[in-house]
C-alpha cells in the first residue's frame, strides 16, 4: 500500500478510511451500502486518487477540490497560494466524518512533510473520533496527561 498515493489532495488519509478497499470488512461494506444507497459491490473505495475524485456516496458526483488541484497542478491543497479556501472549510453537519480534519492534516503535512504526517495520521484520526472536546486543549483522550 502506497500511503502517499492514498493521501487525498485535500488531506484525507484514505489509507486509514474504513471504506478503503484494503480496510473494508464485509459488515462495514453491508452497512455502508445501505447507508449510502449504493450497490454492495460499489462500496469499497480505491482512495481519492484511485477514484480520480469520484464520490462513492453520490454516484455520478465529482469532487470540486479534486478538479481544483488538477487545474492548479498541485499535489496537495497546502501547495496552493489560496490555501486554505472555502472548499476545505469544515461544517458542523457531517462532523462525524473525517472531512473536518482536512485543514489540520494539510497544515501538519506542510509543517512536517507528508511522510512524517503519515506516521502520525492514525493518532490524529483516533483523537478526532475518540477524543473528548475540551476548550483550549484539542481532543483529549482518556489517558492523556495534559
Amino acid at each position: 500500500m502506497n500511503k502517499i498515493e492514498l493521501t487525498a489532495p485535500c488531506g484525507l488519509d484514505c489509507f486509514n478510511c474504513p471504506l478503503y478497499e484494503g480496510n473494508i470488512t464485509e459488515e462495514y461494506k453491508k452497512r455502508s451500502s445501505e447507508y449510502l444507497g449504493i450497490p454492495l459491490e460499489d462500496t469499497p473505495c480505491r482512495g481519492c486518487r484511485g477514484e480520480k475524485g469520484h464520490f462513492r456516496s453520490a454516484v455520478g458526483s465529482h469532487c470540486a477540490t479534486w478538479d481544483c488541484v488538477q487545474e492548479k497542478r498541485v499535489t496537495y491543497c497546502y501547495e496552493c497560494a489560496g490555501f486554505p479556501c472555502k472548499l476545505l472549510m469544515p461544517t458542523q453537519q457531517g462532523a462525524q466524518f473525517p472531512h473536518n480534519m482536512k485543514v489540520y492534516n494539510l497544515c501538519r503535512m506542510r509543517f512536517l512533510g507528508v511522510d512524517k504526517w503519515i506516521e502520525e495520521s492514525s493518532e490524529i484520526r483516533k483523537r478526532y473520533f475518540e477524543g473528548r472536546f475540551e476548550v483550549g486543549k484539542g481532543p483529549v483522550l482518556e489517558n492523556d496527561t495534559i
